[in-house]
């Protein structure tokens, strides 16, 4: 599984309307040096971190934020401080999408036990997708303390549950979607460039 991009879209059966470009490449890379500076400034520094991507497209956004901390300070062994989070077993929707695929968790060596575990993901929306990946963090260990990174924050919060890192709020409708496009996950879809969109609703994405 992964945080599922239908919860951070909004999850709503729509057909497609106009889609614009929010975020570039560039903007993308701009944002993760920024969440990377941000991670070490409130950190004090690269001592005890840990990065923990959620699958499918938080996972290669810690890889990303691994080497901007390296780029950042050369004590960080950016390989070393990153891991991927499954939570499929502790979603909250599981009985009612019973056939998605777990994917694998993967710590680092240094385990998660009194580290600073940064969860990071693609999209916050509701925030059960957080709350899942900290009930699963439970049964791994005990962090010092878990911070949260993430690309976009989309809004409409359904849990108490606030990012410390973000690259962007990006205010939008539940009727609107959000995607976002990384090279790792969707070049065998034809995307070889990054990027972030929002698409409307059919209705909303007619000419006029």
């Amino acid at each position: 599984m992964a945080s599922s991009q239908a919860e951070k879209s909004g999850g709503e059966d729509l057909s497609s309307g106009a889609e614009r470009i929010v975020l570039s490449a560039g903007d993308i890379d701009r944002a993760l040096t920024r969440i990377a500076h941000e991670i070490l400034e409130a950190n004090k520094g690269p001592e005890g971190l840990v990065l923990l991507g959620i699958p499918r497209r938080g996972y290669p956004l810690a890889v990303r934020l691994a080497a901007k901390l390296a780029t950042a300070d050369p004590s960080v062994d950016a390989a070393a401080i990153v891991g991927q989070l499954d939570i499929t077993m502790f979603r909250d929707d599981l009985a009612r999408q019973p056939t998605r695929s777990p994917a694998r968790t993967i710590l680092p060596a240094s385990g998660i036990d009194d580290r600073v575990v940064v969860l990071v993901d693609d999209v916050l929306y509701s925030g059960r997708t957080i709350r899942a990946a900290l009930d699963a963090l439970t049964d791994l260990g005990r962090p010092r303390s878990v911070r949260l990174a993430v690309l976009v924050d989309r809004g409409h919060r359904e849990l108490p549950i606030r990012a410390d890192h973000v690259g962007k709020n990006l205010p939008t409708s539940r009727a609107e979607k959000v995607r976002v496009r990384l090279t790792e996950v969707d070049a065998a879809g034809g995307y070889d460039e990054d990027l972030v969109s929002i698409e409307a609703p059919a209705s909303e994405g007619v000419a006029r």
